[in-house]
């Protein structure tokens, strides 16, 4: 767990890392959305650095005003739409339809999260080994499921085993989260982010290790039309 800016600079130094080799191994287009993911998870973690820093005196109230924000923007209006976006994008669900609905649950948690951090200014504090954010006030509690559905149901209902992988980590990470307390939930994202950067890059590098293989088999694989060997 985040507790402390040392662990939130090595945290996000390893998860954009690893985001940075998830865009390495991008094949397809459709796969860009998915591979940003880890990405915006470390760059989110880097910034909870600065809010860390400015709540021990190290940086300016504004830098740490700027980063508390930039956090939640990310926390409660990036991640609950970027996820079920990059599940439909990709094309990998049981159910077209369900992946809508994930994506139009996304979007609800974004509208009112979004009017939340409209009504006022967010706060943050330090609360034990951790920091607390007040996105203007507590988030209503109904929120969370209409959260939860967005970022674990995609995955859950995807047809390859490693997203379904990522799907079953999440959910544990996130049930053992939401029994803490709510502003606790919004912090303590580093193992979360960790695992599941790791499991998306395993999913990317196997996905690219079988088109490579289908290649190098003189295979040609194209949208919509299977497969066919290649000629000379």
């Amino acid at each position: 767990m985040c507790f402390s800016p040392e662990m939130d600079v090595v945290a996000g130094v390893v998860v954009t890392g690893i985001g940075i080799d998830c865009l390495r191994q991008v094949t397809s287009r459709r796969q860009v959305a998915l591979a940003a993911v880890p990405v915006v998870f470390g760059v989110h973690q880097l910034i909870e650095t600065l809010v860390w820093w400015e709540l021990q005196g190290r940086v300016g109230q504004c830098t740490g005003d700027v980063a508390t924000y930039s956090y939640l923007v990310i926390a409660l209006l990036v991640v609950p739409l970027l996820i079920p976006w990059a599940f439909l994008r990709l094309g990998v669900g049981r159910s077209r339809v369900a992946d809508v609905g994930f994506v139009v649950a996304g979007l609800t948690a974004v509208a009112i999260c979004g009017n939340l951090l409209g009504l006022d200014a967010p706060d943050r504090r330090v609360d034990g080994h951790q920091i607390t954010y007040f996105a203007g006030e507590y988030i209503p509690d109904h929120v969370l499921p209409v959260y939860a559905v967005a970022c674990l149901g995609p995955p859950l209902l995807a047809r390859a085993r490693s997203l379904q992988l990522f799907g079953v980590v999440n959910l544990v990470v996130v049930l053992g989260l939401a029994a803490l307390n709510q502003g606790g939930v919004i912090s303590l994202w580093c193992v979360w982010a960790a695992l599941t950067s790791v499991l998306v890059n395993l999913h990317l590098r196997r996905v690219r290790s079988s088109r490579d293989s289908v290649d190098q088999a003189g295979v040609e694989v194209r949208p919509g039309r299977g497969a066919r060997a290649r000629t000379p």
